[in-house]
């Protein structure tokens, strides 16, 4: 193995460390992973929204949606109200609950990144965006249904 590969390998091992320390600390703090939060987030944000607007929103399908949905509901972070014209239609709104783990939970690393990226020329950005895109098109990962969110937690797919 030569001196760059060894460079590249440790920088990615460098970001699972940081992702995975900021996914227990996370946990540790709230009991959520960094998918949950984000959703939990997105509710605070933008008030009542449908499964689809959700998933939309953090780019992963609708059955990872639901998965993540349930188990939210399930801890009475958040509520579910049918539609008043389209009764199968339903909204999905933080609860005083959500909105209270919201308040004690840890900055996340993803939020770190998204303001030092922002800050970054596009040209830097542009340039970051295509090497890791074909890191992970050299890992086989390129097919893989992840959301924008850094969650060690949910590597294996279950939110």
């Amino acid at each position: 193995m030569d001196n760059r590969t060894r460079a590249v390998l440790r920088a990615m091992r460098r970001i699972l460390r940081v992702t995975e320390s900021n996914s227990k600390a996370l946990l540790r703090e709230t009991g959520l992973s960094a998918s949950q939060l984000v959703l939990l987030q997105i509710l605070d944000d933008g008030g009542e929204l449908t499964a689809g607007e959700l998933a939309t929103r953090m780019g992963i399908t609708q059955a990872t949606t639901t998965a993540l949905i349930q188990k939210l509901e399930n801890r009475g972070l958040i509520t579910r109200r049918k539609g008043e014209t389209d009764r199968r239609q339903v909204w999905l709104s933080l609860s005083d609950a959500g909105q209270q783990i919201l308040a004690r939970a840890p900055d996340a690393v993803h939020d770190k990144f998204q303001q030092r990226f922002a800050e970054l020329e596009d040209w830097e950005q542009a340039m970051l965006i295509a090497s890791l895109e074909r890191i992970s098109d050299m890992l086989g990962a390129a097919d893989l249904d992840v959301a924008p969110v850094f969650d060690a937690a949910s590597l294996d797919h279950a939110p």
